[in-house]
């Protein structure tokens, strides 16, 4: 994913965490807030402790950010976006995750295209 479109500072993590709207897959969280700016979609990634090992984590980050680079050009703008991580997403293929970030992507409303 290009680096316009990460959230990188831990004060915008938070922000997006604590005023966003969630949407559960046993996969993957998506936590949802409208940016301040409007102008660019920005998304960061979490993988905690409970995810598994480094190795683990690294992977389902990798899945993440694979399979959102793939979607960006469908998904509105102007949206602060934190993908999380869930435990099984470990074992996931890059398709299963798609798939769920598609789930959760049209559940937030935040597809422009509808993509099957």
């Amino acid at each position: 994913m290009q680096k316009r479109f990460r959230l990188s500072r831990s004060e915008d993590f938070k922000r997006v965490r604590r005023t966003g709207k969630s949407y559960a897959h046993p996969l993957v969280v998506l936590v949802a807030q409208a940016s301040e700016t409007k102008e660019h979609l920005k998304v960061g990634i979490a993988a905690g402790k409970t995810t598994g090992t480094a190795v683990h984590r690294n992977r389902a980050k990798r899945l993440l950010r694979e399979a959102m680079r793939t979607l960006l050009p469908s998904i509105a703008s102007g949206w602060d976006l934190v993908l999380i991580a869930r435990p099984p997403l470990v074992t996931s293929t890059l398709a299963d995750t798609r798939s769920a970030l598609m789930n959760v992507l049209q559940r937030a409303k935040l597809l422009l295209v509808d993509e099957s």
